[in-house]
């Protein structure tokens, strides 16, 4: 991954996904997680206040070593546990169909073989288990969408392999998934940078 990536992306993130705003649709989304919760891109933990009670355990996998350190002092305040399991969300080390849910912040953009990771989450969900998302994507208006284009090969650059342009929902849907719930909108600041895509998908 390198200097950059594992030591000096995460502090960047950790800082710049943690405002109001965000916390707000971190709340949301984890809204309903109960029993075994796999979170793939667990990072410096910035979900971990909005666990809810009904959590019995989460399953962390991320590939940064320096998030485990920034989520320390969330994890010493938080009562639900926290087991790191793996590096890799496009290889869970977990058994097919055990967990209750899955959980993924931010993270589809980043992860290369981003239809391989949703597969995994696929097969290890539960029947009837549901992976909760919230991830920035491609924009339904064609100016911002080709602006997203352009823009795509210096956001690789710089923000660790991240895509401007995935049609989060096309991807949920294409591993399978039967999406309940979907909210897509812009959050504040440039519109290439912040399109969402905020929702919750059964393994029917």
């Amino acid at each position: 991954m390198g200097f950059y990536g594992d030591q000096v992306l995460p502090r960047l993130i950790d800082v710049v996904l943690s405002n109001r705003e965000f916390r707000k649709i971190r709340r949301r989304v984890a809204g309903g997680l109960s029993g075994e919760v796999v979170e793939v891109g667990f990072g410096s933990g910035l979900n971990v206040p909005f666990y809810p009670s009904e959590v019995k355990r989460v399953l962390a996998v991320d590939p940064a070593s320096v998030g485990r350190k920034l989520a320390a002092r969330r994890l010493a305040e938080s009562e639900v546990p926290v087991e790191f399991v793996g590096l890799d969300g496009e290889a869970l080390a977990l058994e097919s169909e055990s967990v209750d849910h899955a959980l993924v912040t931010w993270t589809l953009c980043t992860i290369p073989a981003v239809d391989t990771a949703l597969g995994e989450l696929h097969r290890v969900l539960r029947v009837g288990g549901e992976l909760h998302f919230a991830e920035h994507g491609r924009s339904p208006d064609p100016p911002v969408a080709r602006w997203q284009d352009r823009l795509n090969p210096l956001q690789r650059r710089w923000a660790g392999g991240c895509n401007l342009n995935r049609p989060i929902d096309a991807l949920v849907a294409g591993a399978g998934f039967e999406m309940t719930a979907l909210e897509r909108f812009y959050v504040k600041g440039p519109k290439a940078l912040g399109y969402m895509y905020e929702g919750v998908a059964r393994k029917a």
